[in-house]
């Protein structure tokens, strides 16, 4: 009996085949890697274990953590997240805590974030095309050039004005500043699902000895289910005729090849690569098309350091320009079975590159002392202190959203629609910078189609909600994509396009603007007058005593009055924002009424 074909073992991959041995259906997996989990397989380096980046299993859907808990058990252990930012020599507690950001960056920095977030918030762009549009409109030009715009140019390569706005909605969509401040002031946030933030959260789980525990063990359960899990196989062409696949060619790492016929086909590789692999060749324009999709590449040096301890974190985002690195992970502190010896640290240094690149090619020992370098440069390590190192590289490893993507990707769409038992599933599949859950789900609903279900595996969005589609909760507890009814016309036109274009204000984090901006105006005023000095200081503005009771020309009434001016600023600020969300929520309603009476009239008038 034919099985169906899974291209590739990482996450997506090894949950369908997990599913279907669940559905009593046999899969055969083929994986290019001699590891299994993709992205997320654990490498072992003399007892040293390390992660390809780091992977939080943090999930809303209840499915995927029953999933997780089912094969892990008691190894599936609860740790704590701590993350900072370096910048200037100086480390930035992420999430933000306002006063950690403020002594780190200096008061004028702070007054100027505080005053240019106010200025975004109050004249907000239209256009939202570039991920660096999204994010200023968001938190300001200053926060933007601070803390997103080195490090991202540094993940992707390419400037943030040529890197699309869907990476950003992606990745922070739910968070702003004003979420950070209620979360920084009043412990944790919920979106508009009620869900906990996920930028946010403090804790998460992690499998006891990597990520790739998990998926060394799903493959195991798919194996003892019927199925097969074969690495160091690589799918090299893949037959098809009439609209089906009719088989796959494979390559072993021996150099053996082997033809397997298939009657279903579920792809996690790059789409890229899957069309370039289609024989007979898709039309020219689709071969252009998948080739116009790019893919960042990674590479990570793992250094052993004898030292016990070496910072508290998870993990460290270098926003520093002068240093090419970009993340560093502390394994040890993801778990401690990470290392074999608790007197030892590993760490990996995170570069984001492309194959072209000099550095993708440099010996591995000229890597490693490059990141000892950048290291002892913004003072993590010290060079005696340093062991051994290893380098890993990753080519593929994050499919890049610029500004033409989207349309590559449609063309290339709608081209694998007419190859009717084919499905694409995954981080490279889809060319989606999804997570492993929402990769797991599309995975999940792949399978459950060849026993019959019409799931839409596209429709599976990064924060577990369907781009136009509403979930109902299916006899087998499963999440079911509902067909939402369209709307009118009329009602598109009118409430959607008014709140587009006048986007809502967040009260706290306006409130929080006022407050700053006029604490540090009366504050510059007042400290300007008392160093210059004079018989008699300030008498102009000792008049706002009489508005600000405790406030005098002096340092003490100083502090006094800039508390008090803080709090009319907050509070101008708060009602403010409030009232014109009330107002423009108000318009909407009323448009969306008078909208729904004019539609409900054209039958009566077209009758």
């Amino acid at each position: 009996m034919e099985e169906a074909v899974i291209i590739g073992a990482g996450p997506a991959g090894l949950s369908a085949a997990y599913e279907l041995g669940k559905l009593g259906l046999g899969a055969t997996v083929f994986e290019a890697d001699e590891h299994v989990g993709g992205l997320s397989r654990t490498l072992n380096y003399g007892g040293y274990r390390f992660d390809i980046g780091g992977h939080r299993f943090l999930s809303k859907l209840p499915l995927i953590n029953e999933i997780w808990h089912e094969i892990l058990g008691d190894d599936f252990l609860l740790r704590p997240r701590q993350s900072r930012i370096y910048y200037r020599g100086k480390f930035f507690d992420y999430p933000l805590k306002p006063l950690n950001a403020l002594s780190g960056l200096g008061p004028l920095d702070g007054f100027l974030i505080v005053l240019s977030y106010a200025r975004a918030q109050l004249r907000r762009t239209d256009a939202e095309d570039s991920f660096e549009q999204w994010v200023t409109n968001r938190f300001g030009r200053r926060l933007y050039e601070i803390f997103f715009k080195t490090y991202t140019e540094k993940v992707w390569g390419i400037p943030c004005s040529e890197i699309s706005a869907d990476w950003a909605t992606q990745r922070i969509r739910n968070l702003s500043l004003g979420g950070a401040l209620r979360n920084a002031l009043f412990g944790h946030q919920r979106g508009r699902d009620g869900q906990v933030i996920t930028s946010l959260t403090e804790q998460f789980h992690y499998p006891r000895f990597g990520p790739g525990m998990m998926w060394e063990r799903c493959a195991e359960r798919v194996e003892q289910a019927g199925g097969r899990v074969m690495c160091g196989v690589r799918v090299e062409r893949i037959r098809h005729d009439g609209g089906r696949i009719e088989c796959v060619h494979v390559r072993a790492a021996g150099g053996e090849t082997m033809e397997v016929p298939t009657p279903h086909v579920i792809s996690t590789m790059p789409v890229r690569d899957l069309i370039n692999a289609l024989d007979p060749e898709p039309p020219e324009a689709v071969r252009r098309a998948a080739n116009q999709l790019r893919y960042r590449d990674y590479l990570t040096v793992v250094l052993i350091l004898r030292r016990a301890n070496v910072f508290p974190d998870n993990w460290i985002y270098i926003h520093s320009p002068e240093v090419k690195l970009g993340r560093i992970q502390n394994y040890k502190n993801w778990s401690p079975e990470m290392v074999p010896d608790p007197a030892y640290t590993s760490l990996g240094l995170e570069y984001f590159l492309w194959e072209k690149d000099p550095e993708w090619t440099w010996p591995d020992e000229q890597l490693v002392e490059a990141g000892i370098r950048d290291c002892a440069r913004i003072g993590i390590v010290s060079p005696n202190e340093v062991e051994d190192g290893t380098v890993l590289r990753v080519p593929k490893a994050y499919p890049v959203y610029d500004q033409g993507y989207r349309d590559s990707l449609a063309v290339v769409r709608q081209y694998v629609q007419g190859l009717r038992n084919l499905q694409l599933v995954g981080r490279n599949g889809q060319h989606h910078y999804n997570n492993q859950d929402h990769s797991m789900l599309a995975g999940l609903f792949a399978a459950r189609n060849l026993a019959g279900a019409q799931y839409d595996v596209w429709a599976v969005n990064t924060d577990a909600e369907y781009l136009e589609e509403a979930r109902s909760a299916a006899p087998a507890g499963r999440l079911v994509p509902t067909r939402l009814q369209p709307e009118p016309a009329p009602l598109l036109s009118a409430e959607v396009v008014a709140r587009r274009v006048f986007a809502r204000l967040d009260p706290v984090a306006l409130g929080a603007a006022f407050a700053c901006v006029a604490a540090v105006g009366l504050f510059l005023a007042t400290a300007g007058l008392l160093l210059k000095g004079g018989p008699k200081v300030g008498p102009t503005l000792s008049l706002l005593s009489q508005y600000l009771i405790g406030f005098r020309v002096t340092w003490t009434g100083t502090v006094v009055g800039c508390i008090e001016a803080a709090g009319i600023g907050f509070g101008f600020g708060y009602v403010t924002a409030r009232l014109r969300n009330w107002v423009l929520a108000a318009g909407a309603t009323l448009l969306r009424r008078r909208a729904a009476a004019e539609w409900r009239r054209r039958p009566a008038a077209l009758g």
